[in-house]
């Protein structure tokens, strides 16, 4: 399972309605979401998942925008291996305007 949570350290709140999408190493979209006002998806509506690499496209432009506010990051695309698919692999996005980092959850 992969799920995800958006926070705006800009703000110091989660980051909602930011369009989430996934993909396989192929780059097949997979599932796509909208975090919720907590700014988590905690399903991306798979129905198989398996050992790969994948990547999150986090759509950060159009969150900023809806704020008034420019960015330097349209879009964060975050890539992950995936060994043992049996695992729940959770990727948060830590956010700013100018900034963002991440880290493997859980």
């Amino acid at each position: 399972m992969i799920s995800s949570h958006i926070l705006d350290t800009c703000l110091g709140k989660p980051a909602a309605n930011v369009k989430i999408e996934l993909f396989n190493a192929d780059g097949q979209l997979l599932g796509a979401a909208f975090t919720n006002a907590d700014g988590r998806v905690t399903d991306f509506g798979l129905t198989e998942f398996s050992a790969g690499t994948y990547s999150l496209e986090f759509s950060t432009a159009t969150y900023f925008q809806a704020l008034g506010l420019q960015t330097f990051f349209p879009k964060v695309v975050i890539h992950f291996d995936v060994q043992d698919a049996s695992q729940h692999f959770h990727i948060p996005l830590l956010i700013s305007p100018f900034a963002y980092s991440t880290y493997r959850g859980s």
